[in-house]
């Protein structure tokens, strides 16, 4: 191995590495609107899906808590009557090591969604079933485009702030 300047071995840079410390549900609110209004018969669901995420750096050095929020909405698609709502915030305390100061915006927008997404889905799942509707299987949510897409936006509203 070949020595730098002061004589010492060059340091190989160390791969990234996460730990989920901790993931639970921080606020949830289910409202079963079609039983309230005494609706019956046949219902088809037409189903929006709304992600917002939100990180942050925690007072422990290298933990961050990183929240997926989740709106679901269902509206009947013959009426447009709404059916349920489920609001659903849910946070992973996450362990992070050896990732750039530059690329730690990304990975806890990303990756860390990407890891408790699971656990959310199996939720949104139990609570529209157990509302009495057919179970709610998210589809897989790709937080890279989502993202990108927030990016976007930003540089986009950016360009159009007048300059003072």
């Amino acid at each position: 191995m070949a020595e730098n300047e002061n004589g010492a071995a060059p340091q190989v840079p160390q791969p990234p590495k996460m730990n989920i410390l901790a993931q639970f549900v921080r606020d949830m609110s289910f409202e079963n609107i079609l039983s309230q209004k005494g609706v019956t018969g046949e219902v088809q669901p037409d189903v929006q899906v709304q992600v917002n995420l939100d990180a942050k750096k925690r007072s422990t050095e290298n933990q961050y808590e990183v929240i997926l929020k989740l709106k679901v909405e269902a509206k009947s698609k013959g009426t447009g009557d709404h059916l349920f709502l489920l609001e659903l915030d849910y946070a992973g305390v996450f362990q992070i090591e050896n990732v750039p100061e530059d690329q730690m915006h990304p990975f806890l927008l990303i990756e860390c969604p990407r890891m408790i997404f699971p656990f959310v889905r199996r939720i949104v799942s139990d609570v529209t079933r157990d509302g009495g509707f057919m179970p709610l299987n998210l589809d897989t949510i790709d937080f890279l485009a989502l993202y990108r897409a927030e990016i976007a936006k930003r540089q986009q509203s950016n360009a159009d702030a007048p300059v003072a």
